[in-house]
Parts: structure tokens; sequence; C-alpha cells
């Protein structure tokens, strides 16, 4: 029997972070080796995640962490702030970063892939973990050659910090590209002149309007509707608890031990490339 795949998780006592150490901790191929978090430091991970006591403490100096445990794989589910500093610090101590933290602007996930590729390390970061939103950007980019026109609007609780969401702005780029590779014209984005509130119609990305709901009780939620003459597509997805995330997760962690170099997005891993 192979030996467990050891894991580190950074911002073990968030809300995603908590259900991470459950899902890694209860995985039998997986082992939990190390938790960090600003907040919490040297309370039991298993205690702050509900588990009961696993004799891992919760650190808070990530480089000292990487460094004494040199874990296989590291899950970040934090804040976009710092970002690309752990994930750069998990390749130079030659951890496989597997992130769900969104926020990195294109020439910071530049950066990510020449580091990666330099090291010759597994690297995945997903905007979305959830099976469900995967398909529903793959449905997306389906429909999307069919239709004139197309909008996003996605909602989320309101402690999330960036808008749009990662999953949302990827949905975009996967709309726009499926466009391209059909040679269809690009979408057309008809509204925002005519705007009586700024920014009522939403943003615009990759020629796609986008409007961001933030509001208690929310979990992560996405809707793209396509419209044609007479007729109007629906997708929707709703993740209704962070479990939800944890199959992708787990998905991810088995599989960055074996990549080389950066992969970004779930869907490469689970569909392959676009058709």
């Amino acid at each position: 029997m192979a030996a467990p795949i050891t894991v580190m998780v950074v911002g073990a006592a968030g809300k995603m972070g908590r259900e991470v150490v459950k899902a890694v901790a209860g995985a039998p191929d997986l082992e939990l080796v190390a938790a960090v978090d600003q907040g919490r430091t040297g309370e039991d991970a298993g205690e702050v995640a509900g588990l009961g006591k696993i004799e891992i403490p919760l650190r808070d100096d990530l480089e000292e962490a990487l460094a004494a445990v040199r874990p296989q794989v590291m899950v970040d589910f934090t804040r976009p702030e710092g970002l690309l500093a752990r994930i750069a610090a998990a390749l130079r101590h030659g951890v496989r970063p597997v992130v769900g933290t969104t926020g990195l602007s294109q020439s910071e996930i530049d950066q990510v892939a020449s580091l990666a590729a330099e090291k010759r390390l597994g690297c995945l970061i997903a905007p979305n973990f959830a099976i469900g939103a995967l398909v529903l950007m793959r449905c997306a980019g389906l429909a999307a050659r069919y239709f004139a026109q197309a909008e996003i609007i996605e909602l989320h609780h309101a402690g999330k910090v960036d808008a749009p969401s990662g999953t949302a702005l990827k949905t975009a780029d996967v709309i726009a590209a499926a466009r391209r590779k059909a040679s269809a014209t690009p979408m057309a984005t008809p509204g925002a002149e005519s705007e009586r509130v700024a920014g009522v119609r939403g943003g615009e990305c990759a020629g796609v309007r986008v409007h961001s709901v933030r509001l208690p009780g929310l979990v992560a939620h996405q809707e793209v509707l396509f419209g044609n003459a007479g007729e109007v597509f629906t997708l929707r997805h709703d993740s209704l608890s962070r479990e939800s995330f944890m199959p992708g997760v787990l998905l991810a962690i088995r599989a960055v031990t074996g990549l080389s170099g950066l992969v970004y997005g779930l869907d490469k891993l689970i569909f392959g490339e676009e058709p």
C-alpha cells in the first residue's frame, strides 16, 4: 500500500480551511501534517475544525512550517493578500500548492506558471472546486456558440472580499473562447450607455456582462443567462454548504503530485481541454 500524501492546510481556522482539515483527516490516503493560520496560534487544528484533538497545533509562520514539515502538498484557502508570496514559498520548498483563494492577476498567474515550470512541480489554482460549477462552465462554453448574448449573475456570502468571483471571470473567459473557436462574432453587451445609475448594468469581462451579489445567507451561486430572439436559456449552480467543494479539493490534492507545472482550473483535470 502506498504511503499517504502529506498535506498542510493554510487558513486552517477559516470556514473553508476547517472543512479542508476535516476532509483531509478523513481520507485514508491523505495525512494532515501541518496547519497554518494567523488567528489561533497554538490551538489544536482538529479541535478548531470540530474533530477533536489530532495533535496538530496551528502555526503562524508559513516559511517555518514549510521548512520544518516539508509536506508534499499545501492547500491554501485564505485571502488574496500575500497569495503570490505563499505560493512562491511553497514551490521554493518543493511543496505543491493547491489554491482555492482567488484574486491573482493574470501577470501573477504567469509568475506562478514560470516558477512551477522552473521547479518542475505541480501547482493547481482553481476558481471553483464544486463539480457542478465545473459542469456549468463546460455547458456555458457549448451554449455560447449558439446564443447572441449572455450575462452572468454570481451570488456569494457577504464576507467574500473579491468581486466578481473567480468562477464568474473564468466563465466569461470560457464563453468568449468558445465564441472565438466557433468563429462567431463577439457577444453584444448593450445597455451601459442608458444607465440611469452608474454600474447598474454590471461590469464587463471578455465581452460578457457580470453582476455580483453579496448577501448574508448565501454561500456560492452562479447563473448564466443566454438569450436569442424569442428564447432564454439559463444555467444555474448552487453550493449550499462548503462541503460541496471537498470532493474537488481531495481530487486536486491527489492529482497535483503527478503534475509538472501550473494547471489553472480543476476542469482541466476532469474534462481535459475545451472541446
